[in-house]
């Protein structure tokens, strides 16, 4: 493989690139002394202790110690805990303050344009605009509820709508309307124009609506307690989205060259591109020829409107100068047809070599990623007619560059959607139908148990036509086969599962038959139903589902969202829908799909928006570790007998300083690997281990000195208030929330008494280790 920089086209699902934190710590490496300083850890006096320890080996002395989890294991478990979620993610580029704050103003402008993208398509479709909102509202207008639905008040909490009544307010005597929504404990009404400013549909990302329990009117502590959970999930989703982008943005890579033999290639195309199409070439040209910054962009655009040709010519771009070009599909039915279409479309160049890699399996989100993470400065074009809702989420909040082709080509016609209950005679009608006007049929099932069943009953119908099974079981010569004959005509009715769904295009297949909908996505639906129409000729979608009484809610609501976007070039809209019915896990992983459980996907993508138009008040500027300052005259002495037991006491110390200068995964690094040589520390060491965390803590949440005064305990820092506010609501001890108040640039606490000083420095210990623990919700530059 040439050594060149890559560049990734992706089709039709996505890529993100994720960071990594960086190496641990390992005392392999000799570190040279630090030089001295009014802060740095030193034997002095140490050496000489006379403190008895005991005359028992270090080793078998704590061995029973080495197995308790103290307080300095119990912070490192913490820390690798919330590192773990992250450890599929490259390493991170180091990034200064000033660096930081011109990238961030970067993607805050390209975050509002796209709030306002998103407000003005809003407004277009008719929806209601607050103009009093500075973010775009998910509220619930009270009059579309339904009684017996689900709803969210964001200052009480989860509750059942009842319905809307006239009542008369005690200081008037003209009724007005009112809204009746049952609590756990009592019937709450509220004003119609109140409510509309207040509720919020209560969805869950899976199929019951029915949340754990209703909110009580008494005590609305339990249900902002669950709202804080919300919001501290959806900080740490921003931090985590705006890191990433940083980091993107950091990427430099020169332009690629615009040559005329561009052009050449564009005219090629043998059909009039679309005023969108147009567009869409124009941003991707753009993007590769004129920007540093590597190409993040999603296509958007309905099935058969032209997205592949958006990616054909980046990819002549990118391999004209000499660069490498790699599109990667979710199955390998879509792999081959890409491959051939690629193929043949490049066979006039015979220098560009196109290749075809695929193994049996779908792309989900960690191979994706992992792929991605082999080279952090790619190029990535993403194309789909239906986004998954984890890349609608970034083209809408202006995270990622989107380019929308609503333009359906001028021969193409509306596919006509049909939903009924299952019956055979329906069923052989439609088939009839496509049959005898020279097509080809797809029987979609959701599993592969049952399509024999449909081949046996469908071998009996039509005897004399040729039928087939294809399905991701298949030996991959062998479906290949049977898709090529399929394509050819030789098969006329092909019965599979949905393998299919990922961009195929047969031109003469118009009918698709899906059985049991109910067990399938709305997008997938959607996906699926576009497998037709790609001719000139009238195609059909027939939806079947067992029986009307055995869906759920969720499942009615879905299949209406599908009839309603029966139009051409309504993906966008369709997938924008289904975000809020379907699966979050895609959108962020199954990790948090709990968190929005707290309050309902809606009220959770509110607060996902307002925390993004505030994404730069969310950061903490750390300080260096050198300028850090404990003032907190504490020493204690090593018993001797651990320090005739270290090989070399200074160095040992001296390297604890080193590796806390770093960062704090060299000091848990430095600290694991001294109790793994030497076993459980003293306490006087551990007292000396808990100085180097405070300041390595302290030095990352911009804290730069910490003090007592009798029992007042004083952290001068750098952070915000709203920055103190958001961590403390992060903190899981209300002991320390508690305690902890934020005033002229301090962090102050009046503790009830005055602490000894090797007690005062387990406090501290404590409390910033529950600080720190919030480091997650904040931007970290």
């Amino acid at each position: 493989m040439a050594a060149a920089k890559a560049s990734l086209f992706f089709s039709p699902s996505e890529c993100f690139l994720t960071t990594r934190l960086c190496k641990l710590f390992s005392t392999t490496q000799k570190p040279s002394f630090p030089s001295p300083s009014s802060s740095s850890i030193t034997l002095t006096n140490v050496l000489n202790a006379d403190a008895v320890y005991t005359k028992l080996p270090p080793r078998l002395r704590n061995a029973r110690q080495e197995q308790e989890r103290d307080a300095i294991s119990l912070l490192n478990e913490r820390i690798r805990r919330e590192h773990a979620k992250r450890d599929h993610s490259p390493l991170r580029p180091a990034m200064d303050s000033e660096e930081a704050d011109k990238y961030i103003q970067l993607v805050k402008e390209q975050q509002q344009r796209g709030l306002q993208k998103l407000k003005s398509d809003r407004a277009r479709q008719g929806a209601p605009h607050d103009a009093a909102q500075p973010t775009f509202s998910y509220k619930v207008d009270p009059y579309t509820l339904r009684s017996g639905d689900y709803v969210v008040h964001r200052k009480v909490g989860i509750g059942r709508f009842v319905g809307i009544k006239f009542d008369v307010p005690k200081d008037s005597k003209e009724p007005i309307e009112y809204v009746f929504i049952e609590y756990a404990d009592g019937m709450a009404k509220l004003p119609v124009k109140q409510a509309s400013r207040l509720l919020y549909r209560y969805n869950l990302p899976n199929e019951t609506k029915r949340p754990r329990t209703l909110s009580k009117l008494s005590d609305t502590s339990a249900w902002e307690r669950r709202r804080m959970k919300g919001k501290v999930a959806v900080q740490k989703m921003v931090v985590d989205l705006m890191e990433l982008y940083l980091h993107r943005l950091k990427q430099k890579r020169p332009p690629y060259p615009k040559t005329p033999a561009m052009a050449e290639f564009a005219s090629q195309f043998p059909f009039e591109p679309t005023p969108d199409q147009k567009q869409a070439f124009s941003d991707v040209e753009r993007d590769l020829t004129e920007s540093e910054n590597p190409m993040d962009r999603l296509i958007c655009g309905d099935v058969g409107f032209g997205k592949t040709e958006v990616a054909l010519r980046a990819i002549f771009c990118v391999v004209s100068a000499g660069k490498q070009a790699m599109v990667l599909a979710p199955t390998i039915v879509l792999a081959k047809q890409h491959f051939d279409v690629i193929s043949e479309r490049f066979s006039r160049y015979p220098n560009i070599r196109v290749g075809l890699l695929s193994r049996f399996q779908r792309f989900g989100v960690k191979q994706k990623e992992r792929i991605a993470s082999f080279k952090t400065s790619v190029d990535v074009l993403t194309l789909s007619a239906t986004p998954i809702p984890r890349t609608l989420y970034l083209a809408l909040t202006g995270f990622r560059d989107a380019s929308l082709i609503s333009t359906p080509p001028p021969e193409r016609v509306p596919i006509r959607t049909h939903l009924s209950a299952y019956s055979k005679d329906k069923v052989i009608s439609a088939i009839k139908h496509e049959l005898d006007r020279g097509g080809r049929v797809f029987y979609v099932l959701p599993r592969i148990k049952g399509l024999e069943d449909v081949m046996e009953f469908l071998e009996l119908a039509f005897p004399h036509v040729e039928i087939a099974i294809a399905h991701g079981k298949q030996y991959s010569k062998q479906l290949e086969e049977t898709m090529e004959r399929f394509a050819r005509g030789d098969i006329r009715i092909l019965i599979c599962t949905n393998i299919v769904e990922s961009g195929l295009d047969i031109q003469n297949a118009n009918t698709i038959i899906i059985q049991d909908v109910q067990q399938f996505g709305l997008a997938q639906l959607y996906q699926l139903r576009g497998r037709v129409g790609r001719a000139d000729k009238e195609a059909h979608a027939h939806l079947f589902y067992p029986d009307k009484s055995l869906l759920s809610d969720h499942a009615l609501e879905r299949l209406a969202a599908l009839e309603e976007c029966c139009e051409l070039g309504q993906g966008f809209q369709l997938a924008e829908r289904d975000m809020a019915i379907r699966g979050f896990g895609n959108i962020f992983g199954e990790q948090q799909t709990g968190d929005v459980g707290n309050v309902g996907i809606d009220l959770f993508f509110e607060m996902l928006f307002e925390s993004l138009s505030k994404v730069d008040e969310h950061r903490v500027i750390s300080v260096p570790y050198p300028a850090m300052e404990l003032d907190i005259n504490i020493n204690p002495h090593l018993p001797s007998e651990y320090i005739n037991h270290l090989e070399n006491p200074m160095q040992i110390i001296n390297s604890a300083e080193k590796a806390a200068e770093k960062d704090i995964f060299n000091l848990m690094q430095f600290t694991e690997n001294l109790r793994r040589q030497y076993g459980k520390e003293p306490y006087s060491m551990e007292i000396l281990l808990k100085k180097l965390y405070v300041r390595r803590m302290a030095a990352d949440l911009g804290i730069t000195s910490i003090y007592a005064s009798g029992k007042m305990v004083g952290m001068k820092t750098n952070m915000s208030k709203k920055v103190f506010k958001l961590i403390t609501d992060s903190a899981t001890s209300d002991i320390h929330q508690n305690s902890l108040i934020f005033e002229d640039g301090q962090i102050k606490a009046e503790l009830l008494l005055e602490l000894p000083k090797e007690q005062l420095l387990n406090w501290i210990f404590q409390c910033l280790a529950e600080l720190y623990s919030s480091l997650p919700t904040l931007i970290k530059y």
